[in-house]
């Protein structure tokens, strides 16, 4: 291990705890200025002393990873990757474009200390999930990035250095990360080189033209607020329990066992299985067949706005949650998997927005969630103190005492 090495890693230490535990940003001269901006974004939302990353949906990537189109020219990589990961003592890990991990590989020992942090399928590593690292930077930026121990903000990756570059589809589109990491200590000037070469080689085995319009989704599922089913803009007529199906399939591509999703539904209710099969049957003749069987799960995509909620929110655009956020995922529902599903949309905004920092998303979430006295006082202390927008706030946050 070099000296620059050691005192690189004491240097950067030493504007860490300065810096992020209580905002001085005078140490956050002696980072990169990248670095720097993300800490600063990444504070609100992301804890410094976090162990690990958090997980996608229960971790069941593996309907994601089968779908991707990076699989294929992954896996036709692989027995390369998995040369240069033992050999060098690498994890290398490829995600898709939200920062969810879906394929890993690497020597057993780094493979255990990788999955200690959650650097395994299933965690989550955009910024607002694991703040900076050179995953969520590349995401960010669209372009390729290293960081180095206590560049990270999480405490618990002090021990690595990370080298990532994303994979651009054909259609400029970044369609995920390739990212190779190790201890900071094994830290290498040829370890970007070989990243962006195997960046290279994945993209020549990317199919050479972009989906064409027609494979946009066919179907599309308003459901927070109310419900509305429509397809190739015309409506599509579903009674209520079918709409649940659609939209517990959409918000879990990986899919339902029978049991689950009769559970999801009905809860302890006696329903005979045969009501549940018919239902199910009903749904996927109006899905055209596009429903699995034995694990219930749709094969072609529904545009969902409950999803495309969460998917901006996990890219940090609480603006354009908040303008999805019409009301909540079903009112009218009363199903178990939809009443869970509806509290962890709602907790899931609202977090975000009271974190965000945006004068402008917390009035427009308090526009929607009226009696939240909360985000009226976090808008209050956003807005400049000649907004017009306070006097609405105010009147509000008032209504929330004499209510």
């Amino acid at each position: 291990m070099s000296a620059d090495l050691r005192q690189r890693r004491a240097v950067l230490e030493d504007a860490w705890s300065r810096w992020v535990p209580v905002g001085g940003a005078g140490a956050a001269s002696r980072v990169r200025p990248e670095v720097a901006d993300s800490w600063r974004r990444s504070l609100g939302s992301v804890d410094p002393g976090r162990d690990s990353a958090p997980v996608f949906e229960g971790g069941a990537v593996q309907g994601r990873w089968s779908h991707s189109p990076l699989r294929r020219p992954v896996e036709e990589l692989a027995g390369e990757l998995r040369t240069i990961a033992d050999d060098a003592g690498f994890v290398a890990a490829v995600t898709d474009g939200t920062g969810t991990i879906l394929w890993t590989c690497g020597g057993r020992v780094m493979r255990r200390r990788a999955e200690r942090v959650n650097f395994a399928p299933g965690g989550r590593w955009d910024e607002a999930a694991m703040g900076t690292n050179a995953l969520s930077l590349a995401l960010r930026t669209g372009r390729a990035h290293s960081v180095f121990s206590a560049e990270h903000l999480v405490e618990a990756l002090h021990g690595w250095v990370c080298y990532c570059a994303p994979i651009t589809g054909p259609d400029g589109r970044v369609l995920g990360v390739l990212d190779l990491s190790t201890t900071w200590d094994r830290s290498h000037p040829l370890a970007m080189s070989t990243v962006r070469t195997l960046v290279t080689a994945i993209e020549d085995r990317l199919p050479s033209a972009a989906p064409p319009p027609a494979a946009a989704p066919a179907v599309r599922l308003e459901c927070l607020g109310g419900a509305a089913v429509t397809r190739g803009g015309g409506r599509l007529a579903l009674p209520p329990r079918q709409v649940e199906i659609l939209a517990l399939l959409a918000l879990e591509p990986d899919g339902f066992t029978p049991e689950r999703l009769r559970e999801a539904l009905y809860g302890d209710r006696r329903v005979s299985a045969s009501t549940f099969k018919a239902e199910v049957s009903r749904l996927r003749r109006a899905l055209d067949g596009h429903l699995a069987t034995r694990t219930y799960a749709l094969t072609r995509p529904v545009a969902c706005d409950a999803v495309e909620l969460l998917d901006a929110v996990r890219r940090g655009d609480t603006g354009r949650a908040v303008r999805l956020r019409r009301g909540p995922l079903l009112p009218r529902s009363e199903a178990p998997g939809v009443r869970v599903w509806r509290d962890h949309l709602e907790v899931t905004l609202r977090e975000a927005v009271l974190s965000a920092g945006s004068a402008d998303d917390a009035v427009r979430y308090g526009e929607r969630v009226p009696h939240d006295a909360e985000m009226h006082h976090r808008a209050l202390g956003l807005l400049d103190p000649l907004d017009a927008r306070r006097a609405p706030v105010v009147a509000r946050l008032t209504a929330t005492h004499t209510d």
